[in-house]
């Protein structure tokens, strides 16, 4: 199908212009003004017109717990949702609907999703969250959170022997899993692709991040990995490696252009130029980092040192939101109080190329989308600048990203439009939007046996107060 974008206003160096856009098949055709119409007309006056962003980390299925788990640090809050994940995959397939549905109205055609298996349906958990993206529309990476070691194993020893239960699968199980994944559902020509994504060193063997690596090479996957979200993990790493995480990665050989890190808060110096080196990719998640008490994630210092970073939202329970223009406003605005030196300071066009093409690098398409260029994928959005949030009339780009804006009007991934005049046009959102409180229940003030067990442990290492009535 064809289109013809007429007279929107688009970024240029120093300003704006006003541009009609042909969009023929799946790709940009044409960029320039009053060009001859072809096929459908989309009336892009008083619309901003930008490459569609990507939600470069998250975990869809959280959002069954979306708003529940109170503030605790990352270890704790994960033992708890472990005791509370989804066991049908019917609920992995709304939440990914959902997660789809919130990217786009919020500026994204490119969702990773680092997606949580329900132990014995894995396949059918991969299954439900590829039939929800081809659903929606959106371009979708999905990398199954594979890990070989049980959850207790990633809070440190603090120099204690302790013997951890076995992972109830085998490292070599898990790693089938990923082969027999990769030839089931890799379809990049149908917007799937499928990633290798360890859930982290913590809880994975070298054993795993090996064979990821071998099958990432040898059908060109994308790689991602939680990376350095919270001080036990620094700690941890060291215990397990008698050095930094980054550089037992590189030692094995996982850096590369082609992965992309969740996060990367407590990193060093000499790691910041190895993830240069290498040309990894840092996904910025500031909320969760935020809700967690990870810390701050020292990303003036990533950009300084010519490392590419991007957003994330992370998943609907520590965020709790998949609202990328959020995670955007917040990356890009909370670092201000890390250096005095204002030039360093991320602008809002910086933040929409690190969203955009920043995003596109991450998941190895940055010849293919993530900027406004003839050739390019079709992943585009446009904005209505006439919203209230939106008004009045200053910078556009500035609008968009330091405000709180609600403002996204046609959404095209792959040359399709999915969203028309805000509404998303392949799935029935009001039928969604019942079935998931139908699914659900008000709750508060819930037991968690995992979290309890392991918080004492926790807070001995960690150098906390003993609980005396926890």
């Amino acid at each position: 199908m064809s289109y013809t974008i007429q007279n929107a206003i688009a970024p240029v160096e120093g300003g704006y212009t006003s541009v009609d856009v042909h969009i023929e098949g799946n790709h940009i055709a044409a960029i320039a003004p009053q060009l001859d119409p072809i096929g459908t007309l989309v009336d892009g006056r008083d619309k901003l017109l930008l490459p569609g962003f990507v939600n470069a980390h998250t975990h869809s299925s959280e959002m069954w717990q979306r708003g529940l788990i109170p503030p605790r640090p990352l270890e704790l809050w994960l033992a708890e949702l472990h005791d509370f994940s989804p066991v049908d995959p019917e609920h992995i397939y709304l939440s990914a609907l959902g997660t789809a549905v919130e990217t786009l109205l919020s500026g994204g055609t490119t969702v990773v999703d680092h997606l949580v298996l329900i132990p014995g349906q894995e396949k059918e958990s991969i299954a439900a969250a590829v039939r929800a993206y081809r659903e929606v529309g959106i371009r979708a990476f999905i990398g199954p959170l594979i890990q070989d070691q049980s959850l207790a194993a990633g809070v440190p020893s603090g120099g204690h022997k302790i013997e951890h239960d076995p992972y109830f699968w085998s490292t070599e199980e898990v790693l089938e899993l990923m082969r027999s994944t990769v030839e089931q559902f890799h379809q990049p020509d149908k917007g799937i692709n499928i990633m290798v994504a360890p859930t982290g060193m913590q809880l994975c063997s070298d054993a795993l991040f090996e064979g990821c690596i071998e099958l990432s090479d040898r059908h060109n996957l994308c790689r991602h990995t939680h990376l350095l979200e919270t001080k036990a993990q620094q700690m941890l790493a060291y215990e397990k490696y008698g050095c930094t995480a980054v550089e037992h990665l590189k030692h094995l050989g996982y850096l590369s252009p082609r992965t992309s890190l969740a996060h990367c808060v407590w990193l060093n110096d000499h790691d910041i130029s190895i993830l240069a080196e290498t040309q990894s990719t840092v996904v910025h998640n500031p909320l969760s980092n935020l809700r967690l008490g990870s810390g701050i994630a020292p990303i003036l210092k990533y950009r300084q040192a010519g490392v590419n970073v991007t957003f994330g939202c992370d998943g609907s329970a520590s965020n709790d939101s998949q609202d990328l223009l959020e995670a955007i406003k917040i990356g890009t605005i909370l670092h201000n109080v890390t250096d005095m030196d204002y030039q360093h300071w991320i602008t809002p066009r910086q933040a929409v190329e690190m969203a955009a093409l920043g995003g596109a690098t991450g998941v190895g398409m940055a010849d293919q989308m993530g900027s406004l260029t003839v050739g390019k994928k079709a992943d585009l959005v446009l904005y209505d600048l006439k919203r209230l949030s939106l008004l009045p009339r200053t910078d556009p780009i500035g609008l968009l990203v330091l405000g709180r804006p609600i403002a996204v009007h046609t959404v095209w991934v792959n040359g399709k439009a999915v969203v028309t005049d805000g509404t998303v046009t392949t799935i029935d959102v009001p039928q969604l939007q019942q079935t998931l409180f139908d699914k659900s229940e008000w709750q508060a003030n819930r037991r968690s046996p995992s979290m309890e067990d392991l918080e004492m442990r926790y807070r001995t290492v960690m150098g906390l107060p003993i609980l005396s009535n926890p």
